[in-house]
């Protein structure tokens, strides 16, 4: 009996399933679907729903407060869900809403994908390489690259986070979960629009305005109404422009002539100058070389000053011709801004575009003046303005001009140590000795003021004797002075002192002793002469062996003893001759 009522259990069983089964398929309750379901309950920890199931679902109450929709939730709504499981290990049915929020997301990505249709998103947080946006649930990765048209700073990222903003799906990857998402496509699709719609309305050839919205080295970009253009640095002037910042700045509004505009590219080239005559045609006709016009100065640089001649025409006055005595002169100091001047035309080149102009040669040339009124041989009253290793640098008397005097020609001495007695603003006579007008140099002396203490010798030669006076005593020798001058002083070798080398002893003379010498190796070029003690008993020595005979010719004997004899001699002559007498 038993048997038989557990085989009618076992048969229950299996067709009760079979209805259950029946009935699923019925309510269409398969996993991995998305199915309607109705609110049961709202707890504190779960939402339960009602699938027509055998059990209620459980969803986290989490999954409802991320989306925001607990506060609109009710019991009785009806909501989807995304089926896990039938059945889990426990018996419970498995359901998700967030799955299922994220499945529905999905499909509109990939629809969006195909179609390439514009989805709304936002911006929640940056990540390397880009920034993460939220559309419909699906968390997309927007890349850095594709954000805008142009590169934007962190403050301009930062005001476009947490701001609904239109995006183009650009991949879709459902394999791997991966959506990127770009910001750049519909701002360029939305500027190729308007763009068709500028280009429509402007030809080659029109008069526009635009503003300048970003500064290059060779040139500018500027917005014609929301089309970009580009004003290359050569189309700004018929002038050498060497920046674009020299006449452009950002924001600027400006007129222009449309010079080119490419269908392919959508490029638009615009210039300035094309709206004038090129002033540079016929510029020959119009100014000569070697005449003085008017002119004002735009700009002073370091090498020179900017000279508008007319408009769209400018010429450059070097630094070299702003001054006639100052030739490294800031510009800036002579000429300023807005000035009205005259200016020489010293070079015109129309092909290559460029004018050199003079400023100095408007003025009277200090040089003239200075050859009329200070010759060659004058004396002139001098400031020192500068010193170096090799002269000094002074300003002559009311003139602008500046000369040299090099240090031979402050002392007949000829010596470097003539600079140490001079300082800066010291005031000097000196004489001139050179004017070069071509070089603009000028050369002057202060020694040539003094007499040379080298006259006394321009009448002696090698050979002859002279008396000299004995002015310092040295370990290497003695100065003497010759003739008149107290300053003629010349140097006697201590070599030279003597014959013997014994005798060879500055110490045995003293200051103002009058000592006899003889001149050797006199050059007069170079002004040049050796004076010489020993040369002089030497020439004696030969002098009294010619006359008194060859006594002394023998080894060892000096001038003293052969003239000692002879004067011995003499003396017994004398003597005897008294004698008789």
């Amino acid at each position: 009996m038993e048997a038989k009522t557990e085989a009618v259990k076992q048969e229950n069983k299996k067709e009760f399933e079979s209805l259950l089964k029946e009935d699923f398929k019925k309510r269409d309750l398969k996993e991995g679907n998305i199915i309607k379901a109705t609110v049961s309950e709202i707890g504190k920890k779960y939402i339960f729903v009602d699938l027509k199931a055998k059990s209620e679902g459980l969803i986290p109450i989490e999954e409802f407060k991320i989306s925001k929709e607990l506060q609109n939730l009710k019991i009785g709504s009806k909501i989807d869900v995304y089926l896990e499981r039938i059945e889990s290990y426990k018996g419970e049915i498995v359901v998700s809403r967030e799955k299922a929020r994220r499945m529905s997301s999905w499909k509109k990505m990939e629809k969006a994908f195909e179609t390439q249709e514009e989805v709304e998103g936002i911006i929640t947080n940056k990540v390397k390489g880009g920034m993460v946006v939220n559309v419909n649930s699906c968390l997309c990765f927007l890349p850095g690259s594709q954000i805008a048209t142009t590169p934007l700073k962190s403050f301009e990222i930062d005001k476009l986070m947490n701001t609904p903003l239109k995006f183009i799906v650009v991949k879709c990857d459902k394999a791997r979960g991966n959506l990127v998402v770009s910001r750049r496509a519909i701002l360029e699709k939305s500027k190729n629009e308007d763009l068709e719609k500028i280009l429509s309305k402007i030809k080659e050839g029109d008069i526009v305005e635009g503003k300048v919205k970003a500064i290059l080295d060779w040139g500018a970009f500027l917005d014609l109404d929301g089309a970009d253009a580009l004003l290359h640095v050569t189309d700004l002037s018929y002038s050498r422009v060497k920046k674009t910042s020299d006449l452009l700045s950002i924001g600027q509004k400006i007129k222009c002539k449309i010079i080119k505009i490419d269908n392919e590219t959508k490029r638009i080239s615009c210039g300035i100058k094309q709206m004038h005559t090129d002033p540079y045609k016929n510029l020959e006709k119009k100014y000569k070389v070697d005449q003085v016009y008017k002119g004002i100065v735009t700009k002073c640089v370091d090498y020179g000053a900017f000279i508008k001649l007319e408009e769209g025409l400018e010429g450059l006055i070097h630094q070299s011709e702003l001054s006639w005595t100052k030739k490294n002169i800031q510009p800036s100091k002579v000429l300023s801004p807005s000035q009205e001047i005259s200016v020489k035309i010293i070079e015109l080149d129309s092909e290559k575009k460029r004018i050199s102009l003079s400023y100095r040669q408007t003025l009277e040339n200090p040089w003239n003046s200075f050859l009329k009124n200070t010759p060659v041989g004058s004396t002139a009253q001098c400031k020192i303005i500068n010193i170096t290793d090799f002269g000094l640098f002074v300003s002559i008397g009311d003139s602008e001009l500046v000369g040299m005097i090099h240090y031979k020609d402050i002392s007949w001495k000829e010596t470097e140590d003539s600079l140490k007695k001079f300082k800066k603003n010291d005031t000097v006579k000196a004489k001139i000795l050179e004017i070069d007008k071509e070089k603009e140099k000028i050369r002057l002396g202060i020694r040539q003021l003094e007499k040379d203490p080298f006259d006394f010798f321009l009448n002696k030669k090698n050979g002859e004797v002279i008396t000299a006076s004995v002015k310092n005593v040295l370990r290497n020798g003695i100065k003497v002075s010759v003739g008149q001058d107290e300053n003629s002083i010349f140097m006697i070798k201590k070599t030279e002192l003597a014959k013997d080398i014994e005798n060879c002893r500055p110490e045995i003379f003293n200051e103002g002793n009058k000592v006899d010498c003889m001149i050797v190796n006199l050059d007069k070029e170079k002004r040049k002469v050796s004076l010489s003690i020993k040369e002089l008993e030497i020439q004696n020595e030969k002098v009294a062996i010619e006359k008194y005979g060859k006594d002394g010719t023998s080894s060892g004997q000096m001038l003293g003893d052969i003239l000692g004899k002879v004067l011995g001699t003499k003396k017994k002559k004398n003597t005897k001759k008294v004698k008789d007498e």
